[in-house]
This record gives structure tokens, sequence and C-alpha cells, in this order.
């Protein structure tokens, strides 16, 4: 009967000590995927593939179906 009342007591407690982690992960993705979002965004207003990106597009819209 001890026994099993710190059993429940260890997996409260550990639980408890994982909780956080799980928002410190949410952090580290969101700021990645921020950063990852200022890359992709710095090469798509880039000239090049900015002009490329306006070819694709109006070939597309000139297409006859």
């Amino acid at each position: 009967m001890v026994r099993q009342w710190w059993v429940r007591r260890y997996m409260a407690a550990r639980a408890r000590a994982e909780a956080g982690m799980t928002t410190a992960e949410y952090a580290m993705g969101t700021i990645a995927a921020c950063g990852f979002a200022a890359v992709l965004y710095k090469v798509v207003t880039s000239g090049a593939v900015s002009g490329a990106l306006q070819s694709v597009i109006g070939r597309a819209l000139d297409a006859q179906f």
C-alpha cells in the first residue's frame, strides 16, 4: 500500500516536471518556423524568383483550355 502511494507520487511529480517541456518545444518550434518563414520570404521576394513566379503565373493565366 505504501509502495503504491510512492509510485503515484513519483508519477505525479514526473508529469509535472515534463509539463513545461512541451511549452519549450512549442516555443522552439515557433522560433524555427518564424526563421524559416523569414528566409523563404527573402528568397521569394528576390528578383530572380519573383520574375520566375510572375512568368509561371502569366503562362498559367494565358493557357487555352
